[in-house]
């Protein structure tokens, strides 16, 4: 394939992944939040309720009026938050983007001449002075485009959720197509958009860089350093809000006053909703946004140094972007299949159709990986292997990319089986909350650590594979592979938080049973592909931290990484401590503000008369600023940890001992991560499975209210921290430091090892 084309080709997939997304929200549109006579004669679904499922006693004009009235304050208060959010990540931005180019400008004394090419030998490269300014740019992209991301998703989240539980009136099948095309909408803009971004940053740069590479593809690396920082902070942040909201409602309304989730006399309701967008939605947007830019910036920079780069052959050079483009043209054909091929006609259609998409994604992705790499490769190549040359065919690149694509889908059908309620171990999760919330809470950290292993093994076969096949670059290459239907992933994640909503909404405006029956429906479907995206996340973590890493130790001129030097192995420890230290703060800030959360609702149902009779409303208001304010302060110190922690380690004891805390952190904080939110998300089914009550086992637990169900509800909040904070927040962990030290990796080897060096 000849360059032309696929510069052409690139940026086309992702117009066409952007217009995509468009299609979808129009569609989703379609669907009024309002009485207005006006709009209902338009044509677009012009009665909502005429197919004979409305239930008796509800108003209609009533129930749409209140929908929309909680759509509006659940939109409002996610706006406000990440508004103020992004106030305080400008700041850091702007500080850190003065870091970058600080250090990386001092490389070269801030000299402005032509330097020797660190890899092509004989040749002449820019100055540090260029990639210390193209680095910052770079950096500064990707930082607004994973806050643009994240944005983009709550917006969209908050404008389907109400559509969607008025859909629910006409039957659960409309209701799903509105919740995933909402979740399409925003998995299209966001891999659409990062794709785009990052091939214009390309384009621009290589004006300046000309033939250049090597300088060019080190400089993009800080796309990926601005997208994962600004996830780090959107994670940990969005999860002390929302968990801090989650865990104070059911404490005090579920167990205590004994009334239904998201019953709207309980204060932190609203808090509760809005969390679901700016920590679930906004969040795991800039997650795996980050993980896509990080694994695409490891995979060029790696290329780059290799014979793609030195014989400038541009197809085989954009090779990673070729597979995203590729991704977002068969993630559309996948999306039909859940919009438009199947119809969802009962409540058990809906997570079969969830799994489908995961299957034929994989399946169609694999046929057009093959179709790729057979036209854009050369059949035999040279690759950069740690100072070594390694002779790879095209065939090699395939299976790399396609074994990361599979263990995906191993990871993520593994996840369903340990997180889903329709399999025994959620089953028996639940039966042990016979004998109380004690054993509920050994069977479920029993569950997390049990669920390691088969992601590990997944891991280490596409590790095996690919590092065999074709060096760091196909490990490069395998991540990016289980990130190439990363659209499908995102869909059907964004989907989880857009049902829990609109029951939510349902219980608040005072629908009936039926109606709040589908969107529970909805939503345990939705609460297991939410770890499903989780587990993507974090076994896309690994490789990409892993391909990182091998950037970071060619970059840094570390011949071999010897864990029985005593500089590598205290790294090594340190680095293995780092995920429990993290752990430990973001789940104590999720505890503090809790209690505070707690002790508001408390003083709520005691000080405001009539609010239980429900003659009186309770002020949403306060609970929505506790929320705000815990996560805008407690997100710092952890943030603080993982930014700071390369920078000092790097600075102070060099880079070999910073290649060890590297390895150590990815050992350790994968595992913590996959059983952390495994965990969280098992506690959770089972309480949904006590309450459902859909088979006779699950009746004997409950009804709702019973000692089973209490410590169900117990074993749920002790989850929320793991699953939404702790877990998803340690695989930006693990990645925002190697790709830190590879963005840094020239001033750690110019001037790092400082107190080794007073010897």
């Amino acid at each position: 394939m000849s360059g032309t084309i696929t510069l052409v080709l690139v940026p086309a997939a992702a117009i066409a992944g952007i217009g995509f997304a468009l299609v979808q929200w129009f569609l989703v549109s379609r669907v009024k939040v309002s009485t207005d006579s006006s709009e209902e004669g338009n044509g677009f679904a012009a009665s909502l309720v005429d197919e004979g499922e409305e239930e008796e006693g509800l108003d209609r004009a009533s129930v749409i009026s209140k929908c929309a009235e909680i759509q509006n304050a659940i939109s409002v208060g996610a706006t406000s938050f990440l508004f103020t959010e992004y106030k305080y990540l400008g700041i850091f931005m702007v500080f850190f983007g003065f870091v970058i180019f600080l250090f990386l400008g001092s490389v070269g004394g801030f000299s402005k001449d032509s330097e020797p090419c660190t890899y092509s030998k004989g040749k002449l490269c820019k100055p540090a002075m260029a990639n210390a300014i193209f680095s910052t740019t770079a950096f500064l992209l990707g930082a607004l485009t994973s806050v643009f991301s994240g944005f983009l998703g709550m917006k969209i989240a908050t404008y389907a959720n109400a559509r969607t539980t008025l859909e629910a009136r006409k039957g659960v099948g409309k209701a799903f197509v509105t919740a995933f095309r909402s979740g399409a909408v925003m998995g299209f803009l966001l891999t659409a958009n990062g794709l785009l971004v990052l091939y214009i940053c390309i384009i621009l740069f290589g004006l300046y860089y000309e033939d250049d590479w090597e300088g060019l593809y080190e400089s993009i690396t800080g796309y990926g350093l601005g997208g994962s920082s600004m996830a780090l902070f959107g994670r940990v942040g969005g999860g002390i809000y929302t968990k801090a909201a989650d865990v104070g409602a059911d404490l005090v309304g579920k167990v205590e006053q004994n009334i239904p989730e998201d019953d709207p006399r309980n204060p932190a309701v609203i808090a509760d909703n809005v969390g679901d967008n700016v920590g679930d939605i906004a969040g795991m947007g800039s997650d795996l946004f980050g993980s896509y830019a990080e694994s695409s910036c490891a995979a060029l920079f790696i290329a780059s140094i290799s014979s793609f780069g030195i014989q400038h052959d541009l197809s085989a050079m954009l090779y990673p972007l070729l597979i995203s483009s590729t991704g977002i043209i068969v993630c559309m054909v996948t999306t039909l299949f859940a919009t438009d091929f199947f119809v969802i006609k009962t409540e058990t259609d809906v997570q079969p159709s969830l799994k489908r998409q995961l299957l034929i994604s994989t399946v169609l992705m694999t046929v057009a990986i093959a179709i790729v790499s057979f036209v854009a490769l050369p059949s035999s190549s040279t690759l950069f292997n740690f100072g070594n040359e390694k002779h790879v065919k095209n065939w090699y690149l395939f299976f790399c990319v396609a074994s990361g694509l599979w263990a995906g889908l191993a990871i993520g059908y593994t996840t369903e089986y340990y997180t889903s309620n329709a399999y025994s171990p959620v089953r028996e999760v639940a039966d042990s909350c016979r004998t109380g919330a004690a054993t509920n809470i050994i069977f479920g950290l029993a569950l997390g650590y049990k669920s390691v292993i088969i992601p590990i093994f997944a891991i280490a076969v596409t590790i095996y594979v690919s590092f065999s096949l074709a060096g760091i670059y196909g490990i490069s290459l395998a991540a990016l592979g289980m990130l190439s239907t990363m659209a499908t992933c995102l869909a059907i994640d964004a989907y989880g938080p857009v049902s829990d909503n609109a029951g939510g909404i349902a219980e608040m405006a005072g629908m009936g049973h039926k109606i709040r029956e589908r969107t529970d429906a909805l939503d345990a479907a939705g609460n297991t592909t939410a770890a499903i995206g989780k587990g993507f996340a974090i076994g896309s973590a690994a490789l990409v931290s892993l391909a990182l890493f091998g950037a970071f130790v060619s970059r840094a001129g570390i011949i071999s990484v010897d864990v029985l030097s005593p500089k590598v192995f205290i790294g090594l420890l340190v680095g293995a401590m780092l995920p429990y230290w993290f752990s430990a703060m973001t789940m104590k800030s999720v505890g503090k503000a809790a209690l505070k959360m707690v002790e508001e609702v408390r003083r709520q149902f005691n000080t405001i008369p009539g609010l239980m009779a429900g003659t009186s409303k309770p002020d949403y208001a306060a609970c929505v600023k506790i929320s705000t304010d815990a996560s805008l302060k407690e997100m710092i110190p952890p943030g603080a940890l993982v930014i700071l922690t390369p920078l000092i380690v790097g600075t102070f004891f060099g880079v070999y001992t910073l290649a060890g805390v590297l390895a150590g952190s990815l050992v350790s904080g994968v595992q913590v991560a996959i059983s952390a939110s495994n965990t969280g998300g098992a506690w959770d089914n089972a309480k949904k499975y006590i309450e459902a009550g859909a088979c006779d086992h699950a009746k004997s637990l409950g009804p709702k209210g019973s000692d089973p169900h209490r410590a169900a509800v117990i074993g749920d909040t002790v989850g929320d921290p793991l699953k939404d904070t702790s877990g998803p927040s340690l695989n930006i962990l693990i990645k925002l430091m190697a790709v830190e030290s590879l963005v840094f990796a020239p001033f750690f080897a110019a001037h790092g090892g400082l107190l080794f060096k007073l010897h």
